[in-house]
């Protein structure tokens, strides 16, 4: 994906704008499906969240490429639809992740290994780093808010990465925190409902412009 001149015409910023919202929709399904196999068979409840997430984020990419078709203005009504449903399932993801971790620490169960979870997490905080830049980058061409508040999404996939990264890294180096991979799943959680309730809000503005309300 070569990124356009910063001298580029309108159509070649929204052919790279289209260009990254696919590329995050593939990503996305290949990391939910991975991270969600490798959790389930691994015993691994924050590995398993953040892959079901993956799928939730699919959405405001989803949303981006609807924005793009023709270059032409949103659809305020079906946006703020659409955005309150990625909300809610992201506050219903939170409440499971939360009480699956709260279980999964009352009767002190724990993934063999984090290692998946290790290399997922390294893998996407890679990734949507590039995706956050250059959907930033092109928003700015653009000045297109739906496609700065798609670029705060992915910064925020960075951001459950990151707490992904720790939980499993803990626990590979020390086996002893068994409790490791259901503190992440709680830290997970809190994300989970934090970006829910931001997206619900941001929904409810009158210049809401789609996204996932993280900005």
């Amino acid at each position: 994906m070569t990124r356009p001149q910063a001298s580029a015409s309108r159509p070649d910023w929204v052919a790279y704008a289209r260009r990254l919202a696919v590329f995050t929709v593939a990503f996305n399904v290949l990391e939910g499906l991975v991270s969600m196999g490798f959790g389930w068979a691994g015993g691994s409840l924050s590995l398993f969240g953040f892959g079901a997430d993956s799928f939730i984020e699919v959405g405001s990419a989803l949303l981006i490429l609807w924005r793009l078709r023709n270059d032409a203005p949103g659809q305020p009504g079906r946006e703020r639809a659409a955005a309150k449903g990625v909300g809610w399932m992201l506050l219903a993801l939170g409440l499971g992740t939360a009480a699956g971790a709260l279980l999964q620490l009352a009767g002190r169960h724990h993934p063999e290994t984090t290692l998946p979870g290790l290399l997922v997490s390294v893998l996407s905080i890679g990734f949507m780093i590039f995706l956050w830049s250059e959907k930033a980058r092109a928003g700015k061409a653009l000045a297109s808010g739906a496609v700065l508040a798609d670029a705060a999404c992915s910064l925020a996939c960075v951001q459950l990465s990151a707490v992904l990264f720790a939980g499993s890294l803990a626990y590979l180096l020390v086996p002893g925190l068994w409790w490791a991979d259901a503190g992440a799943a709680l830290a997970l959680s809190g994300c989970f409902g934090k970006e829910g309730l931001a997206t619900l809000r941001a929904a409810g503005k009158p210049g809401f412009e789609g996204g996932c309300g993280c900005h």
